[in-house]
């Protein structure tokens, strides 16, 4: 994802090599419909997962990930916040924070429902349980790329648990 990665390259000083491919919920949010929640909810503060584009990053009190953006949630003192990330997250932090209100970020097209991953949205309990019962679709990959893939995994849990690989 271009975003996140041009995002972890400034945050970490690293060059990237960064494929030219945006997830499209992030990549549709709307700047300027924003700013115009902002200005009609001055107290609301901008939450935002850094697969969006970066003028909605500089714009935001918080950049993270999914569980950063809970975390945020939770601990901040503000009562009302726009969540520019999948709209899913929504109920979660409606349930962990009853008390606090929670405003989708617009997408650039006011007459669709962009603020919904259409693929997460193609994943059901149903087709989980029958892919573990059937161990179907199988997938198969190269031995050297499952072995870079697992470098990277690798390292993304250390990040995780704390541990710099940086």
């Amino acid at each position: 994802d271009r975003n996140l990665g041009n995002y972890l390259a400034a945050k970490t000083g690293r060059e990237l090599i960064i494929w030219d491919g945006a997830c499209h919920v992030h990549e549709d949010f709307s700047l300027e419909r924003i700013l115009e929640l902002k200005t009609l909810n001055p107290d609301a503060k901008i939450i935002a997962h850094p697969e969006c584009r970066k003028p909605i990053l500089i714009v935001a009190d918080h950049v993270g990930s999914t569980s950063s953006l809970l975390n945020f949630v939770q601990k901040d003192e503000g009562k009302k916040f726009i969540v520019a990330t999948e709209s899913g997250i929504i109920h979660q932090m409606q349930v962990t924070c009853p008390d606090k209100v929670f405003i989708p970020a617009p997408p650039t097209d006011s007459t669709c429902g962009c603020n919904d991953c259409k693929f997460m949205k193609m994943i059901t309990l149903d087709k989980i349980y029958r892919s573990l019962l059937t161990l179907s679709p199988e997938v198969v990959v190269d031995d050297e790329v499952r072995r870079m893939a697992e470098r990277s995994i690798r390292a993304m849990l250390d990040v995780s648990d704390g541990k710099s690989v940086f």
